[in-house]
């Protein structure tokens, strides 16, 4: 009876040990990563990476340039506008020749240049690819000439815009009263007597019997306002200070028959709401 009961005990044992080991063999050890080899894979990578965007980078320089050179060579230069300014002027100013980088050239840098002549008013600079760069010019129109001390072409917004230089044209009513140093010192009254000035000079335009053309002076005064010289004996004619479309017509009505006197007249006097005064020199 003791030898069976130390039997059964002995395999209890054994199945335990057995079961053990077993749980044992099942688990597995875990490796250490190895970050050198990733890193060195990704460093691969970025490095491929790097050099497709060198070589794209480059390719996209060396076409941009390419096509600086072959595709948008300036070519054409168009002016439009231009009268008294030649065409060669112009492009003189704008700084520009055949075989310059169209990209590159600068509209704004082009009409600044352009407007420091005094002819010029405006203009409008555009490029058309692959080759053409066009100007259009706004030129200014001399209406009178103004004496300021020197003579200068004034146009038609009354601005003063260039002295006269030998050569230039002086077949033009001169503006006299106005002085250089009423328009430094009172720009704005300044500015208002040439306006009243250029809106007589378009009335007498206008004029059929007594023109512009039969005018060679438009002289202001502060007291007195306008006084005109005829072309013809320089005759003064007053005006004064308002209703210049009345008083020239009421001249336009006599002024046929005044024609062949003219030399005998000391001056004619329209400063008044329903006559002439017409006064003959004697002696």
């Amino acid at each position: 009876m003791r030898d069976l009961k130390h039997t059964t005990r002995r395999p209890a044992q054994t199945v335990k040990a057995v079961s053990q080991n077993r749980t044992k063999q099942v688990r597995k050890e875990r490796k250490p990563l190895n970050f050198r080899r990733h890193l060195k894979r990704a460093g691969r990578l970025f490095g491929g990476a790097a050099l497709l965007a060198l070589i794209g980078f480059s390719c996209y320089h060396a076409y941009r340039g390419l096509s600086r050179i072959i595709l948008f060579k300036l070519d054409t230069i168009e002016v439009t506008g231009n009268r008294t300014i030649d065409r060669r002027e112009v492009i003189a100013l704008a700084n520009v020749s055949p075989g310059d980088d169209l990209i590159k050239v600068s509209l704004g840098k082009i009409g600044e240049q352009l407007e420091k002549n005094p002819w010029i008013e405006s203009v409008r600079v555009k490029r058309y690819f692959p080759h053409t760069l066009t100007m259009k010019v706004t030129e200014r129109e001399p209406l009178a000439i103004i004496n300021v001390g020197y003579l200068a072409y004034i146009d038609a917004k009354g601005a003063v815009f260039k002295p006269l230089n030998d050569g230039d044209s002086l077949n033009y009513p001169i503006i006299t009263g106005v002085t250089e140093d009423d328009l430094a010192t009172d720009p704005t009254e300044a500015k208002r007597v040439l306006q009243e000035t250029i809106k007589l000079i378009a009335l007498l335009k206008q004029g059929e019997l007594f023109r512009l053309d039969d005018v060679s002076e438009l002289h202001y005064d502060k007291g007195f306002g306008f006084t005109l010289f005829t072309v013809q004996g320089g005759i003064p004619v007053r005006l004064g200070t308002d209703g210049y479309g009345d008083k020239l017509y009421r001249l336009a009505r006599i002024f046929k028959e005044l024609q062949p006197q003219m030399l005998t007249l000391e001056y004619i006097d329209l400063n008044y709401t329903d006559k002439i005064i017409v006064k003959k020199v004697f002696g």
